[in-house]
This record gives C-alpha cells, structure tokens and sequence, in this order.
C-alpha cells in the first residue's frame, strides 16, 4: 500500500487545478488502450482512434515511447509534469515544459517507467520533441475541438467536490477520487492499493487535477504534488441522461432532463454542462421547478446547488425515473 502523510496545514492549503496538458495525457492513454470507460467515449473512441492507430503505425518511435512512457504502472516523470499552481496555464506553456526536457533526464525517465534498459530505438536525443509532437497532434485533432464542453464539465466536477468537502470532510472527498486512494487517518493519504514507500509530502503544494477520460495517476516534483483523477461518473457520461417517456410528456424532454439530473444535489454549471442546454434554458426549467415544489436549493460556498424535494423524487420514481 502507498501512502502520503499530508499535513493539516498541507490539506488545508490543497486546491484543485485546471489542466489542458493532462486532460490531453489522459486521452492518450485512452486511445493507446482503445477502449472505453462509459457509453460516453465511445463516439469520441470512434472518431479518433482509427487515425491514431494510422499515425503509431506509420511512426514506430513515438508507439514505443508511449507504450514505454505511459504504462500501467508508471509513468516517465517528464511526460507527466506536476502542474505549477500559479495561474492558469495553457496547453502551450505546459507543453513547452516537456520540449524543454534535458534529453538524459527523458532517457532516464524511461527506464524508470520501463524498470530496464530503452530498446534500441528510444537511444536518442530527440525525444521530448518527439513526445511534445505526439502530445500537440492529440491536443489539436482529438481534445481541442471538445475542450469547451471538457472544461464545463471538470469545472462541474470541482463544484460537486467542493460541496461534497462542506457535507463530508476530506476523507469524503478524497474516498472516491480515484481507485486505491482513501484518508486512512493520523495524516496519511492513501495512493495507491500498490506496495510503494510511504512519501512525505506536508510542507508541500498539494493539487488535485481532474480529466474527463478515465484514467488517473500521480506527480510530484520538489515542492508540489498533484493527483490527477477521473471527473465523476454522472459528469463523465455527459449525454447519457435517460428520461422516461412519461416524465418527458409531462414535463417536456428538456426540463425533465433537469429534474431527473438532480438525484443528487448539483450547480447550475454543473446542470449546463451534463445538458448541453444554455445558461439561460437551465434557470428558466429550475424556476419552474422551484415554483412547482419539486426542487428546492441551498448554498455550499460560492455556489448554489439544487435538488430534488420530497415531491420530486415521488414523480421522478412514479414515472420510472432514478
């Protein structure tokens, strides 16, 4: 089992961070598996996969440095860069971090991931362009063109975290972030279920990092360390939402959408991004559901979340809903 001892002082100071770079990380490791982690990603997988496969194929050096730097059991530090915490950054400023790679420090990054010597092809001074390349060709054909509703929805999942920190605590908020991790009590974050030895990390910069693919992992450099994790998986699975048919001739598609949305208790952000409706449509629905009983809402911090009232779960149930 690995496990952090965090601070108070640590927790406390802890923030979640936007990041393009791992976002587009994350869909790499998505599309060198292939496959899916809900219904969501399959059109997205459908899309781009077939020009991914065309593109390792016709590049043999840049499938071995993925297959060799994003492995299932670590990842070579230079490809994954702890985030900076100030501001905030664009894809291009942290890419231009990886270009920057001393081009030992990335051969030496490797045979850590790999635990053994770089076949021969990886013996070369070129591989952090060769990786930012790589990186830069998933950003622009497969994340770009989505980063506005991805930003939507991890900027959703920071507001259910937040909220869920306000009801629950730390050890609730971090329990489900990712696999193998839980608060274990006496200062100690637990990682990973894997056998790692126990880091010191208070005094550090902590940082959480969310993506939509499925996937996550962690970093750390001198005096910062971040968790990348998986957005919920109600946010992930945007567009999934399935209202019955009975609610929908009630209530109409959209609004219904809405009330079937609120089993547990969300933002109006959060509400845009899950439904691809405008800003404008999602407050207009909820003030009708307001006026009708069948939500109600309170504030958590900045934010004001809504869910569905005693009245809203009967009709939602009696009509076959969640």
């Amino acid at each position: 089992m690995g496990w952090w001892h965090v601070s108070a002082d640590t927790l406390a100071g802890s923030r979640f961070v936007l990041s393009p770079l791992a976002e587009v990380t994350a869909s790499l490791k998505a599309l060198e598996r292939g496959t899916v982690a809900h219904p969501g990603e399959r059109a997205w997988m459908d899309a781009h996969l077939p020009a991914y496969r065309k593109l390792t194929a016709d590049d043999p050096v840049a499938a071995l440095l993925v297959r060799a730097g994003l492995g299932r059991s670590w990842n070579a530090t230079f490809l994954t860069p702890t985030p900076t915490g100030t501001g905030e950054q664009t894809f291009g400023d942290e890419l231009e971090r990886i270009r920057r790679t001393p081009a030992g420090t990335a051969r030496t990054d490797l045979e850590l991931s790999l635990d053994g010597p770089l076949p021969a092809q990886l013996r070369r001074s070129d591989l952090p362009e060769r990786a930012a390349g790589l990186l830069e060709w998933v950003w622009t054909r497969t994340v770009a063109p989505y980063w506005p509703r991805r930003r939507r929805v991890i900027e959703a999942d920071v507001v259910a975290r937040t909220a869920q920190l306000s009801r629950g605590g730390w050890a609730c908020a971090l329990d489900d972030m990712r696999a193998g991790m839980r608060w274990l009590g006496q200062s100690r974050l637990q990682i990973t279920a894997h056998d790692h030895p126990p880091r010191e990390v208070s005094g550090a910069q902590l940082m959480f990092v969310p993506v939509t693919p499925r996937q996550s992992w962690v970093s750390w450099e001198s005096d910062r360390c971040a968790v990348v994790y998986p957005c919920s998986g109600s946010l992930a699975d945007v567009g999934r939402t399935q209202v019955p048919e009975p609610l929908r001739a009630l209530l109409g598609q959209a609004r219904a959408a809405v009330l079937v949305l609120l089993d547990s208790p969300k933002s109006t952000t959060q509400l845009v991004a899950l439904t691809g409706q405008g800003l404008g449509s999602v407050g207009r629905h909820l003030k009708v559901l307001l006026d009708a009983h069948l939500v109600q809402r309170r504030r958590a911090g900045r934010s004001v979340l809504y869910y569905r009232t005693a009245a809203g779960e009967v009709l939602v149930k009696a009509q076959g809903g969640a």
